[in-house]
């Protein structure tokens, strides 16, 4: 695939543009979002990516294609993970509903400008040291075991990260407990301090570098085109705040998706390791040749993972309907 310093500059302008676009057509006047505008541009960032999708088809080919839906479709879904964590830390910091979408959008215009350093840093190494391959593989593994042990109690293990976080933050600026409108910082006695806007924004920047730990291993290990990891993880979290709205409260009702995410990012952990064993230089393994093991295509891996994410989705439904209605027949025998 060869993308050229033109393509990489026009890609970033129209996804620059969206995002200013977003800003002054839906942010800038604070309000709190309808679900029926939240539906329509969820649908129209979805229809953006998808038809990115299609250009790549066309323009590199059906391989390349295949490797950005995989990559978009597995960002995505970690995405809407990550808006379980940042529903806890609005409801920490009970940011009002009206202000919640300017945090959201520079957040995630945040978070994409770290993850484009940690591409770039990526593809820096891959290119230099083909053995990176079983750091990220081992980094997906511990990830998956982590994320299964932390299903059980997803908000206690965030509110702990969050309050680490909201230490440091006040240690090192001066903050007030009063929110000043949509502002960022505000003046107290002549004294300028940041507000609990601001607070959370610098929270939910530093989490998505945590975030990016996992995530970022996870594409190049359905792709290692910097350009492709770069567009898949730009246009999955365009879109990210009004999806944040749109499910609302049935972010509760996913129960097994962090079981489903954890299952993804064991089998493309264990898909990196097979890699880096076909391409192995490391000395101590096969004195240092080429490994015989079978390596995964992107149809199955793309098949795999939406097969998990499907099954995950409609399971987390039908039990959480389940209880729901078994919760319903138990309250009025109680009364």
């Amino acid at each position: 695939m060869n993308a050229t310093v033109v393509t990489w500059l026009v890609t970033g302008a129209v996804i620059l543009g969206l995002f200013v676009f977003d800003f002054f057509a839906h942010v800038r006047t604070p309000h709190e979002p309808t679900l029926r505008e939240s539906g329509f541009w969820s649908a129209v960032y979805i229809g953006i990516a998808v038809l990115f999708g299609g250009f790549v088809w066309w323009k590199w080919g059906g391989t390349y294609g295949g490797e950005y839906f995989a990559g978009y479709v597995t960002e995505k879904a970690l995405s809407v993970d990550n808006l379980f964590v940042f529903v806890v830390i609005m409801t920490s910091f009970a940011v009002p509903r009206v202000y919640q979408q300017k945090v959201l959008l520079l957040g995630i215009v945040m978070a994409l400008v770290m993850r484009g350093a940690f591409i770039a840093v990526g593809a820096a190494a891959i290119n230099a040291y083909s053995w990176v391959f079983y750091l990220f593989g081992l980094i997906l593994l511990v990830t998956a075991v982590k994320l299964l042990k932390e299903s059980d109690e997803p908000a206690v293990h965030e509110r702990e990260r969050e309050s680490r976080l909201e230490r440091f933050v006040k240690k090192w600026f001066r903050a007030t407990d009063v929110y000043d409108g949509d502002r960022l910082t505000t003046k107290i006695d002549g004294k300028r301090y940041i507000t609990p806007l601001l607070v959370v924004l610098i929270i939910i920047g530093f989490t998505d570098v945590l975030f990016a730990l996992d995530s970022i291993p996870a594409i190049y290990g359905l792709t290692q085109e910097p350009y492709l990891v770069f567009t898949a993880n730009a246009f999955a979290l365009m879109g990210l705040r009004q999806l944040y709205f749109l499910l609302g409260g049935m972010l509760d009702r996913l129960i097994y998706l962090s079981y489903g995410l954890s299952l993804i990012l064991a089998f493309i952990g264990v898909k990196l390791v097979l890699h880096a064993l076909h391409e192995n230089t490391l000395p101590f393994i096969n004195g240092g040749e080429s490994v015989p093991v079978p390596e995964i295509g992107t149809p199955l891996s793309l098949g795999i993972i939406g097969g998990t994410l499907l099954a995950t989705t409609v399971a987390s439904l039908v039990v959480s309907r389940k209880r729901s209605r078994d919760a319903a027949d138990v309250r009025p025998s109680r009364q």
